[in-house]
């Protein structure tokens, strides 16, 4: 069986929860479902700090990523707070985000993780969504997207979502496009939802 390799894009100050549903799901399935996913950890240094100042050790640093070992990339939001943007909307996440898009490979962004999506020139004319708050959704737009008031919206390959509690829905959503629904609806019900 093909390995479908999920590379999880962290930013300083990304969102707990929106990484953890991605990582979680992937991991569900690599054991419990049709064993082809797995999830590797990238960001701009070896140590990340998460919103809220806890601090992860990722897998890899985004200079060393080759891009046609992965299926997917993956992007949690996070709080501006603690320093999300600065790294979110950095030159090296822009690139990977357009690399991904080139060769057409699914790209899920969480919550405010669509707003590099859009920065990355990758939402443009993209129907999308984000946290439903009047300057988000204002920065999507000014950045060529165009936002819809959903949870969940899906476009040519590209997943947006509106708030942490959609983290989980993206990831089975991701799954469901890596692997089969059928697949994606057993891992669904083995993990209670």
């Amino acid at each position: 069986m093909e390995k479908k390799q999920v590379l999880l894009l962290l930013a300083n100050g990304f969102e707990l929860l929106e990484a953890s549903a991605i990582l979680d799901v992937m991991g569900w399935n690599y054991l419990e479902g049709d064993g082809s996913t797995y999830c590797i950890t990238v960001g701009l240094h070896r140590e990340v700090m998460s919103s809220f100042g806890h601090r992860f050790m990722v897998d890899k640093l985004i200079h060393d990523i080759q891009i046609d070992d992965y299926a997917a990339l993956a992007i949690p939001g996070g709080f501006e707070e603690y320093g999300y943007y600065e790294e979110a909307y950095s030159e090296p996440f822009l690139e990977l985000i357009r690399s991904f898009r080139a060769q057409q490979k699914w790209i899920a962004s969480v919550c405010v993780g669509a707003l590099p999506l859009a920065r990355s020139g990758v939402l443009h004319r993209r129907h999308c969504t984000t946290y439903p708050n009047p300057v988000r959704v204002s920065s999507l737009q000014e950045m060529g997207g165009k936002p819809l008031s959903q949870r969940l919206v899906i476009d040519d390959r590209l997943i947006t979502s509106q708030n942490p509690s959609t983290a989980i829905e993206v990831a089975f959503s991701l799954l469901s496009e890596l692997t089969t629904p059928d697949n994606a609806l057993r891992v669904k019900k083995l993990m209670g939802y």
